[in-house]
């Protein structure tokens, strides 16, 4: 790569990456960056304990000894930043990293720009680079662990997969599938010894890095059973409803890789699979590398009951992977161009979400300017942060997760308005309450909805809600246009 395309190539990654990382404007609505956040915030010298295990260790001192090497304050709000700042750094190293491997799979430079140009840009990528969570981190190691299998095998990068495989442990134990890729090149290599050699050296770090794993086995054990019930379905919590009677790998492929990779690329890259397959048997090695190990957590991960969004995110980059290889067939350069164009629409729509204010307090601007105070306002708890409205409103943030029919039309008869705050409960459980709601049977009628424009042609409360719940939930606002009697409400919403 030449010094001016290295640059536009770094200040794009930089700016798809960093820019507006502290959206909300100080309101923090993702769960899991909340959570590690709080315990971040706990953290001292004196007590490294985090008393919190849904995560590994690893991210929560590297934010905290991060914060101490600023000498900047173990608040929560600084946690949210520097949590931030990380997972953007780590999503900006990985798009260096996958155009090393584009070195290693296309020949032709244009082809290798082209495939880290999507990675740029893939609204997926993102979107999670601005969530202070694993994840970024966590597509960091799956990636570079795709990279250390695809060079030579020396001390130096026996020395490199160990040092990832631990942090990806220490991050997630989860992580274990990614260090299948190296486990692969070991045995098709017969270097066993070195095989063993890694697994020890890797275990030895992992516990050094996240080591209250071990000194705090008891919850971390606890932690890991809950977690694990959640995802298998065997407890079923408000937040998992939506996974209820869905279809394992169908529903990847419409609520999910849709929407993070945008229309085109998903289209393109199934199409580019199969000639990748058939035309690549030259290269057997080097696809079983990548497939293999993708394969592998895919069948796994997509099989589980909870689907979210994030569980996918390690195998993001094989639909713009195959799109490329397409693209390798394509001679005509004005073809070429276009669909170039048309892939790289979706990442740039979704960027608009970073140079607007956050929805939800747009939402609150207009409500507190227009709904009279001392009005009475139905809304819906489970949202993480509820809107910031003013005092002078009353608001009933009302438990649609435990539905009590009486309660509910007792607060349906003294409201003058209905906000319906996100997707969750009415995507999730089909309550006649909603129905007759958008229907106008209940007596309330829509008078203003919120949303923002970041998913081209697609309707974005289709998709796995994480997808836009965290970030960008459309929000509707109703007001009563006729008062019905209190057995009437307590008939529609049974």
């Amino acid at each position: 790569m030449t010094r001016s395309l290295f640059c536009l190539f770094f200040v794009l990654t930089i700016f798809t990456r960093l820019i507006k990382l502290d959206w909300g404007n100080g309101y923090y609505f993702h769960p899991d960056e909340n959570n590690m956040a709080n315990s971040v915030s706990q953290l001292s010298f004196s007590n490294l304990n985090p008393h919190f295990f849904s995560y590994g260790q690893f991210p929560l001192y590297l934010a905290f000894f991060s914060l101490k090497l600023f000498n900047q304050s173990i608040t929560f709000i600084n946690s949210v930043f520097i949590l931030r700042l990380w997972s953007a750094i780590f999503s900006s190293v990985t798009v260096y990293i996958f155009y090393l491997i584009s070195n290693k799979i296309f020949k032709e430079k244009l082809h290798q720009l082209l495939f880290t140009t999507l990675i740029i840009f893939s609204p997926g990528y993102i979107q999670l680079a601005h969530f202070g969570t694993t994840e970024s981190l966590l597509i960091f190691v799956f990636t570079t662990s795709f990279y250390l299998s695809l060079s030579k095998i020396n001390k130096k990068t026996l020395i490199s997969a160990v040092i990832i495989s631990a942090i990806g442990l220490a991050s997630k134990v989860t992580a274990i599938f990614f260090i299948v890729p190296i486990l692969l090149l070991l045995v098709l290599n017969k270097k066993y010894k070195l095989l063993l050699i890694y697994i020890f050296s890797t275990l030895l770090l992992f516990l050094f890095l996240s080591p209250y794993n071990l000194l705090d086995f008891t919850d971390f054990i606890s932690a890991i059973n809950y977690e694990t019930a959640v995802a298998t379905g065997k407890n079923l919590v408000f937040y998992t409803h939506q996974f209820l009677y869905t279809t394992p790998y169908l529903f990847q492929f419409t609520h999910i890789f849709p929407y993070v990779l945008g229309i085109p690329i998903f289209i393109l890259g199934l199409i580019g699979f199969p000639l990748a397959l058939f035309e690549g048997k030259g290269r057997v090695r080097v696809w079983s590398l990548i497939l293999v190990p993708s394969l592998i957590y895919f069948l796994y991960n997509a099989q589980l009951f909870t689907k979210w969004t994030r569980f996918m995110s390690p195998i993001f980059f094989i639909f713009p992977l195959f799109a490329t290889y397409l693209f390798t067939k394509i001679k005509n350069k004005i073809v070429l161009v276009f669909l170039t164009a048309i892939s790289l629409l979706p990442g740039i729509i979704f960027l608009n979400l970073y140079f607007q204010p956050d929805i939800r307090l747009t939402a609150s601007d207009w409500i507190n300017k227009n709904i009279k105070d001392d009005s009475v306002i139905l809304s819906e708890s489970g949202n993480v942060v509820n809107l910031p409205l003013k005092s002078h409103l009353i608001v009933n943030n009302f438990d649609f997760y435990k539905l009590d029919n009486i309660n509910l039309a007792t607060e349906l008869e003294k409201s003058d308005y209905i906000i319906i705050p996100s997707r969750r409960v009415f995507k999730n459980y089909s309550y006649s309450y909603y129905q007759n709601m958008f229907n106008g049977t209940l007596g309330f009628s829509q008078i203003k909805q919120f949303s923002l424009f970041t998913d081209l042609i697609l309707n974005s409360e289709i998709a796995e809600e994480t997808w836009t719940v965290f970030d960008r939930p459309t929000i509707r606002i109703y007001q009563k246009t006729k008062q019905l009697t209190l057995p009437q409400y307590q008939q529609l919403t049974l």
